[in-house]
């Protein structure tokens, strides 16, 4: 087996590359069979991964380093050539719709692979090439000025991660000399950090106004996979979280400030759950590693599998350090079968958190390599694919001991009502865009946006006059907004369905691990709304889904019966 480590990169040749993508496409165009037109497809597949796989291991090797100058070239070389691969397989898309065979191909690959298909041909086009180009470098740019970001705090040279485990602290002082230290790196960079925003948002509106869109939200959609619903749909279930969970999420912050023994509860109070301090994992890197070896060599044979092979490919990094590009995230090497994890550990029960969420996120990818036709359909949309990262996150309660300790519950409680007051949150991330992208806003108009909703999904923020914060300043620390625009509402709808396994597991949980493992196995291989049958899900837009997962999860924190 081999190690990430080991892993020789090598640009891609695409010179070599185009010329098999073109003996694929003539063996598609001059298919006698269905058989021969497959052929010529899974060859061109074949060549796209092999590509795809060396754009992975650049990219992860340049967010472990942001200034590692070869690999920063690297992607820079790739921000460059990706919008010409693109446009190869938009051709591929048009010769497989065009082919008498193409239902064949929907019969053995799926709806979702045709409505891919369509997609494909109306996002790639070669008058927003070069715009890619450009919003790509935009995103590195944004990357590299966070990922160097750090202050020093007590004595101790803190990036935004470091900080964060002052922020915890039990001294109330400590916690807010530490969030204004947040709050003053972000505003040491706002100006920078707006201007790139500013030429984000004119560069996407120019590609879907070039592209025939009636806004770039319609285009945001159609390039997150979302093509079954729309901007109606996710309103409607904003409404619903507005009117169901905001008060729960109310409630839980009173009880907060009441066990806190404060009178306001402040920005920096929000994070400190037990006045006596949050649980905490006992040990670090290593020790959280073992633990997570011993947990999913117990959830099922399955996941013991999966962790074994992640532990001996050294498939993670974990650790935070200067220059590291920013967050957490799960992506699979192709040709080597690997998923690959990367975090930003900081002793905190976050450490947890991301382990078993990105987790979640490998073993689908691991669990459906092994069972989809196609490379392409490993991952689902990531509406579906965070159902599998949050739902791990709930599986994994039962075996907190093994990080926390005598803590373990303390863990527990936190982490679940984290969940649901995390939620409106994530929908006013959502909503956030939807204004931003619907109006010419000035970067200060953005900021006002920002609090104005903020005060309907999260009437309880308060700032304790943090002129930057009070002003909107907040919404700059979300790196999708920048990254990836219009994904943070797939969150929201994940946990509703995450909360619907864990009530469910409570109840039968070899019957819950089933249908979540069958969830996992089908990756992308089906459509949005054959996912959730194949899940055994309810559809979150239906009406009353939210409160309908969401309150039985309230009565277990309300009532403290966890």
């Amino acid at each position: 087996m081999i190690k990430f480590s080991e892993i020789k990169y090598a640009r891609p040749d695409l010179d070599k590359a185009n010329a098999e993508f073109k003996k694929a496409m003539q063996g598609i165009a001059s298919a006698k069979s269905y058989a021969q037109a497959r052929e010529g497809y899974i060859h061109y597949e074949k060549v796209a991964f092999d590509v795809n796989t060396m754009y992975s291991v650049a990219f992860i090797r340049n967010t472990m380093d942001t200034r590692d100058k070869f690999y920063d070239g690297e992607m820079n070389f790739f921000f460059e050539e990706n919008p010409k691969i693109e446009l190869v397989q938009k051709d591929i898309c048009k010769l497989v719709l065009d082919s008498p065979f193409v239902k064949d191909f929907e019969k053995e690959f799926g709806t979702d692979f045709i409505k891919g298909m369509e997609a494909q041909i109306r996002l790639a086009d070669d008058c927003v090439s070069a715009d890619k180009v450009e919003e790509s470098k935009l995103g590195q740019e944004y990357s590299k000025i966070t990922a160097s970001c750090s202050v020093d705090f007590r004595g101790e040279e803190c990036n935004f991660y470091g900080l964060m485990k002052h922020m915890l602290s039990r001294d109330r002082e400590e916690r807010r000399q530490a969030y204004k230290a947040w709050a003053d790196l972000y505003e040491s960079v706002s100006g920078k950090l707006d201007e790139i925003y500013d030429r984000m948002i004119v560069l996407r509106k120019r590609m879907a106004e070039k592209l025939g869109f009636k806004s770039y939200i319609d285009m945001a959609y159609l390039l997150n996979g979302h093509y079954f619903y729309g901007a109606e749909d996710v309103a409607a279930f904003r409404r619903q979280v507005v009117e169901t969970v905001v008060p729960v999420a109310a409630e839980l912050y009173e009880r907060q400030r009441e066990r806190l023994g404060i009178d306001v509860l402040y920005m920096y109070d929000e994070q400190l759950i037990f006045p006596d301090g949050n649980a905490e994992p006992a040990g670090g890197k290593d020790f959280l590693l073992k633990g997570a070896k011993e947990m999913y060599g117990e959830i099922s044979p399955e996941t013991a599998e999966f962790f074994d092979f992640m532990l001996k490919g050294e498939y993670f990094d974990l650790e935070t350090r200067p220059g590291k590009h920013m967050g957490g995230y799960c992506t699979f090497i192709h040709n080597y079968g690997a998923p690959f994890i990367f975090s930003n550990f900081n002793g905190s029960s976050a450490d947890v958190d991301v382990l078993t969420h990105e987790a979640g996120h490998a073993f689908q990818a691991y669990s459906a390599s092994k069972c989809v036709p196609l490379a392409s359909q490993v991952f689902s949309s990531s509406d579906i694919s965070e159902i599998h990262s949050m739902t791990m996150e709930l599986f994994a309660h039962p075996y907190m001991e093994k990080f926390f300790g005598k803590d373990a519950d303390k863990y527990r409680y936190a982490h679940l009502s984290e969940a649901v007051k995390v939620i409106p949150y994530m929908c006013l991330v959502d909503h956030f865009q939807h204004e931003v992208y619907s109006h010419d806003y000035t970067a200060k108009e953005r900021r006002a946006c920002w609090r104005r909703l903020e005060k309907i999904y999260m009437p309880w923020r308060k700032y304790d006059g943090n002129a930057f914060l009070e002003e909107g300043g907040y919404w700059m620390q979300k790196q999708h907004i920048f990254l990836y625009p219009f994904y943070y509402a797939d969150y929201a709808l994940a946990q509703i369905s995450a909360f619907e396994y864990y009530d469910r597991c409570r109840e039968d949980k070899k019957a819950a691990w089933r249908d979540y493992l069958n969830l996992c196995r089908a990756g992308g291989s089906q459509s949005y709304y054959e996912l959730f049958k194949t899940g055994g899900l309810t559809v979150p837009f239906a009406e009353g889904a939210v409160e309908r997962a969401v309150k039985p999860i309230a009565e277990l924190l309300l009532n403290k019966k966890l």
